[in-house]
């Protein structure tokens, strides 16, 4: 059965990869290290994280967003979930993922909302004018942190945590 998420990211089939908690290794070695113990779902202040396939921790916007304070990595026991040695905190980006904001969105289609752009504590969502003087939601992809703040408000889930789009 498909749930929602899944739907939403167009993974009908379920075959692109889930969201990984933040620090987590890539796919494969993720895999290779989590333990599936779930610690790192029990410590989430923020109730982001959850069981997904197979047992391996997901994060889901739907629930809130992502504060990075880094209580999942210091749960996880198998090094799934790991900072670089000898590198301040400061100088670790938890991920590279940026928000996005799909057509679907409200102000793409003629209708006045900026309710991502509210919930932005960085910023990174600002409005440019556009046809019919609705403006048009813009990701500045440097100052995005892809904390997900802007998922769970969007009416019509026309926001994404993924990875950059490169231009």
């Amino acid at each position: 059965m498909i749930n929602r998420r899944q739907f939403f990211r167009g993974d009908v089939r379920g075959v692109c990869s889930p969201l990984r908690p933040p620090w987590a290794l890539g796919e494969s070695e993720f895999r290779l290290a989590c333990t599936r113990c779930a610690d790192c779902v029990k410590a989430c202040p923020q109730h982001i994280l959850e069981p997904a396939g197979g047992g391996f921790p997901q994060v889901n916007f739907l629930h809130g967003e992502c504060t990075f304070c880094g209580a999942c990595v210091e749960a996880c026991p198998g090094g799934a979930l790991t900072r670089r040695a000898g590198v301040p905190q400061a100088d670790q980006a938890p991920w590279p993922l940026k928000a996005h904001i799909s057509e679907v969105c409200l102000s793409r289609k003629g209708v006045v909302c900026s309710v991502c752009g509210e919930q932005c504590e960085t910023g990174a969502i600002r409005f440019a004018p556009g046809t019919g003087g609705v403006v048009h939601p813009r990701v500045e992809r440097y100052d995005c942190s892809g904390c997900g703040a802007c998922v769970r408000p969007c009416p019509v889930n026309a926001v994404a945590i993924r990875p950059p789009v490169v231009n």
